[in-house]
């Protein structure tokens, strides 16, 4: 196993130059969650430009999927490397043997915390001269590196908008004549060692790592369709061991973070409060739980597994009006922890009260008709959209990271980053991601 994090570039898709546009790749992704662990296997085909996705360029169809109960991660951050790497490794396998094939290399999640998410704005005089492919890499580069202080990785640069000789709104400013060109950009950047704990893991199963995506992007990715991202709207993940928020405005993600809140929190509270197994306690959430406190719900009775002081398991019976407000109170904290996120991003007024609700939490009774209430928005749930041949275990909620994932490659070229996961990263257009990502947008 390595010690170090490499600099190598990885190759996750397969090493060869694409010569038609027609022609398919194969992808390979890494969900990495504090409940499970999802690796998926799927084909991208170029495709016609979709009404409701319009920055989705290629179909998308699954040809592997594997999925394993996490062991070893806690709050997004891996506790035991040898329990998470058994995880990551039966995961990658079952997602191998449903494809017939064999992976080199993954892109990940990040679910920790310590994920710094902020808008720089960066100045350049192209001097009255066409704006270049190189002019628009400076000004990103410039403005990442100005939040590369310690031991931060960056891991997104998106650019949110440009103003040229004044004039703002511009999406893409390239061959324009200008004398001043202002760039702001989301730059999202995370604390390293997390990374190379993750890398770590990656590299003990003889596969890289080729690029880094946070949790809340991804998620937003498969669930919100464009005219939401147009009119402005949160994405909230809630998995098992952390809650994602991100915001886009203008079809731009301006806005991400996480907090170490989530379903598990549910379960342990259940567990304390019934004075049950973590087990018990998982059972009774997932088949009688609900975020909504109901009177009638006193006349409902159902029995548990108690664990007494002798460690003798008994059983009684408990009301699910009095799990409810169990679970009640945990669900206002996150959701409560959600406000405030949304708060303090700065975009709160852009949201057009809408709030796409989505993982493996979200799917809890009443969460969504709760979610309204706390957040004062129309909140809906969201499922992975748009994908072929998913799962049916994967068509849930609980796989929106997952799925976000496949359709990442198709938009990360607006980014012109490659990855060494040292201490920073580059603008570059060396390396295999680099190169996918040129086929991508030119195969449309």
């Amino acid at each position: 196993m390595n010690t170090a994090p490499s600099t190598a570039h990885a190759r996750l898709f397969y090493p060869r130059a694409f010569s038609s546009k027609q022609e398919a790749s194969v992808i390979s992704v890494l969900d990495v969650g504090s409940s499970k662990v999802a690796c998926l296997i799927a084909s991208l085909t170029p495709s016609n430009r979709s009404t409701v996705f319009r920055n989705r360029t290629h179909d998308v169809a699954i040809l592997g999927c594997g999925v394993q109960r996490a062991s070893g991660i806690k709050s997004g951050a891996i506790v035991d490397l040898k329990e998470a790497e058994k995880s990551i490794r039966l995961a990658i396998d079952a997602a191998e043997q449903m494809a017939g094939l064999t992976i080199e290399s993954l892109i990940v999640n990040l679910s920790a915390r310590h994920i710094h998410s902020e808008i720089v704005r960066t100045d350049m005089n192209p001097g009255n001269a066409r704006v270049t492919a190189s002019d628009i890499a400076q000004v990103i580069t410039e403005s990442s590196s100005r939040l590369l202080k310690g031991d931060r990785v960056l891991l997104h640069a998106l650019p949110v908008n440009y103003v040229v000789d004044g004039s703002t709104g511009i999406s893409d400013p390239k061959g324009m004549f200008a004398s001043k060109i202002s760039a702001d950009v989301h730059v999202i950047t995370a604390e390293a060692p997390p990374l190379r704990n993750l890398e770590l893991l990656i590299n003990s199963s003889h596969l890289e790592i080729d690029s880094v995506v946070v949790t809340p992007y991804a998620s937003a990715l498969s669930t919100v369709v464009d005219d939401e991202g147009e009119l402005g709207v949160a994405c909230v993940d809630i998995g098992g061991g952390t809650t994602s928020v991100s915001v886009l405005v203008g079809g731009r993600v301006v806005y991400t973070t996480s907090f170490p809140l989530g379903g598990q929190d549910v379960t342990m509270d259940l567990a304390r409060g019934l004075s049950t197994g973590i087990a018990d306690a998982e059972r009774v959430k997932t088949l009688y739980g609900s975020a909504l406190i109901m009177e009638s719900a006193d006349n409902e009775v159902i029995e548990i597994p108690c664990v007494v002081g002798t460690g003798i398991k008994e059983t009684i019976d408990v009301s699910r009006r009095a799990v409810a407000k169990i679970i009640r109170q945990r669900v206002d904290e996150i959701l409560g922890l959600v406000n405030d996120c949304l708060a303090s991003s700065g975009f709160a007024n852009q949201l057009d009260r809408r709030v796409v609700l989505t993982g493996g939490t979200s799917q809890l009774t009443g969460l969504v008709e709760v979610a309204r209430q706390i957040l004062g928005h129309d909140v809906r749930l969201g499922r992975p959209l748009g994908i072929h041949n998913l799962p049916q275990k994967a068509k849930g909620a609980a796989f929106a990271a997952s799925v976000g994932l496949l359709i990442y490659p198709q938009v990360a070229y607006g980014e012109n980053l490659t990855h060494n996961h040292a201490n920073k990263n580059i603008i570059s257009e060396e390396g295999y991601f680099s190169q996918f990502k040129r086929w991508i947008r030119s195969s449309w």
